[in-house]
């Protein structure tokens, strides 16, 4: 295809997105109100524990509200448009790849997307239990007045940082499958990986008690060590598939090499002695 043809692919493709965002944004209209009683759930859920009935959610101007629920349904249609974008991408790229490599394009877009959602589920069982915790510090009579566009942005920040927290192995098993960063590698600095895993739950989990921080840090260090054991052994097939390409290409150079033309000749013979030796 020239590079018209491509652009204008492209371009109908990128229709095609944006189309069901919109419909799926339709949708998300109509999930405002159980999407906003889940948001609200960790509120709800600190008056009842800590007695803290001065708790309310504020919306600052007249088309706040409006502003908010167009936000959440356009967050709503983006997470539901995710299987058209990686239908799309996917059909864009695939043309252009081997077999070998739509196979591996294929396993990274697989493992990508259930990680990914993974981690926004942990993100969001985080703010569950951060939320009322943090509302905990409200003195008994004072009052707590949240500004909701806030609100929503912290729960964003949250659940997307747990997303791509949760997309680090597929991102060191795409380096090492593009021969940047070797299994070995990886293993040497398992060290630093677990304590920065830890100190990424720490900040992120701000609860008082360790078992939470150790419960959301645990499977991040688990899926680090599973690719770390995806690139050792890539590596290993990698070393044999080179050595296997070595040794046949010694043995065609000895199968190759060329015959005497000159037939054999006694052993007595000196004056062939050292014409034969040069050759040998």
């Amino acid at each position: 295809m020239a590079l018209g043809e491509h652009l204008a692919e492209l371009r109908n493709r990128l229709m095609w997105c944006a189309g069901t965002v919109l419909v799926m944004s339709i949708v998300g209209w109509f999930l405002y109100e159980w999407v906003l009683g889940h948001l609200q759930a960790p509120i709800q859920l600190a008056k009842e524990e800590y007695g803290l009935e001065n708790l309310s959610v504020n919306f600052k101007s007249a088309g706040a509200p409006l502003n908010v629920k167009l936000q959440i349904s356009a967050y709503i249609g983006l997470i539901l448009s995710a299987p058209m974008f990686l239908y799309q991408v996917w059909s864009f790229v695939m043309p252009g790849l081997h077999k070998n490599e739509r196979r591996y394009a294929l396993g990274f877009f697989g493992a990508a997307i259930p990680l990914f959602f993974v981690g926004t589920a942990a993100g969001y069982w985080v703010m569950l239990k951060a939320v009322p915790i943090l509302l905990s510090f409200t003195p008994a009579e004072a009052s707590n007045v949240i500004d909701f566009a806030d609100y929503l942005r912290l729960w964003i920040k949250t659940m997307l940082a747990f997303g791509i927290a949760f997309l680090m192995p597929v991102v060191l098993v795409l380096l090492n499958f593009l021969g940047i960063l070797p299994g070995k590698t990886m293993l040497k600095a398992w060290r630093w990986v677990t304590f920065l895993c830890f100190c990424f739950t720490a900040v992120m989990v701000p609860t008082p008690d360790p078992f939470t921080m150790i419960f959301m840090a645990l499977p991040m260090v688990g899926l680090y060590f599973a690719a770390v054991l995806i690139g050792i052994i890539r590596d290993k097939r990698r070393k044999e598939t080179e050595d296997d390409g070595l040794a046949d290409d010694e043995a065609s150079v000895i199968d190759d090499a060329p015959e005497d033309v000159d037939g054999p000749s006694s052993l007595d013979d000196d004056e062939d002695a050292p014409r034969r030796t040069r050759r040998s």
